[in-house]
């Protein structure tokens, strides 16, 4: 059964304590509000401001799983924190682990500061949950995908796309990295494992075929990534990356030698956007 006063009185709580700064906002000088305002708090969760005030009066409807899990993501809140919520709400707490798609704040917090760096949080999948706005410029909104497409293992093999801004010999080096990675991930999760069902959607792919079965494991990407963006051209990105042990996420954070070309184009990246320059 759902406790709308626990749940109202959590949420509440919760967005009073948080600051603009947590959360990745900025403070205007004539702020006045104690934490959050609403509207914020429903922009970050991706629901209307009146839902989300209904919740906060305890007069709302049943939230449903996604709309708990989208509060509690917007709300940076912990593990510990978000089984809280559903549990509030009258559901069952996710798994924890690398199904789990909940990033945790410190993530998050590092993530909101980097306004000025191409950077995303991925699953040990490859898929990308959550992007800087200059990684939304560089390697596009991430949202869009969907099934396994949102796997950049899975697109490498079925995208030319995922390819093109590689030569021929860097792109035979990848396909083994990407089908080293699965075989690894197979081994650890198991034969019913989402990286098991992914390998069994490529096993009718010729170029995935051919790698899978060489049986090869420990295969490590190259330290310096390509890319071949419409609007900038190529670049060429080192990438560091930052690991939450418990949910298995990697932040991915991409940047370039200073004074070389891929630095300026970077920079104008910054600029553009995601608005293409025109012709």
């Amino acid at each position: 059964m759902i406790d709308r006063e626990g749940l109202a009185v959590f949420l509440r709580h919760r967005r009073e304590t948080l600051q603009p700064e947590d959360v990745g906002l900025h403070r205007g000088r004539r702020r006045r509000t104690d934490g959050l305002r609403r509207e914020e708090v429903a922009a970050l969760c991706h629901m209307s401001t009146d839902y989300y005030a209904r919740l906060e009066r305890a007069t709302g409807p049943h939230p449903s799983e996604q709309m708990i899990a989208s509060i509690a993501q917007g709300l940076h809140l912990t593990l510990d924190e978000r089984d809280h919520v559903f549990r509030l709400a009258g559901h069952r707490p996710p798994l924890r682990g690398a199904t789990s798609e909940h990033v945790g704040p410190g993530l998050l917090r590092i993530l909101d500061r980097l306004d000025d760096t191409p950077a995303e949080i991925i699953t040990e999948l490859g898929e990308t949950l959550r992007q800087s706005p200059l990684g939304v410029a560089l390697l596009g909104d991430a949202s869009l995908r969907t099934g396994p497409d949102r796997s950049i293992g899975y697109r490498w093999f079925t995208d030319p796309a995922a390819r093109q801004a590689y030569p021929a010999d860097e792109q035979r080096m990848l396909s083994r990295v990407y089908a080293s990675g699965l075989r690894e991930l197979v081994g650890q999760r198991g034969p019913a494992s989402r990286a098991a069902q992914l390998v069994e959607l490529l096993r009718d792919n010729d170029d995935f075929r051919s790698v899978w079965e060489a049986q090869e494991v420990g295969i490590r990407p190259p330290e310096v990534k390509r890319f071949a963006h419409p609007s900038v051209g190529r670049l060429e990105l080192s990438c560091q990356t930052l690991l939450d042990p418990e949910q298995s996420h990697r932040l991915l954070v991409y940047t370039a030698a200073p004074g070389s070309e891929s630095a300026e184009k970077l920079r104008l990246l910054g600029v553009i956007g995601v608005q293409p320059i025109a012709p």
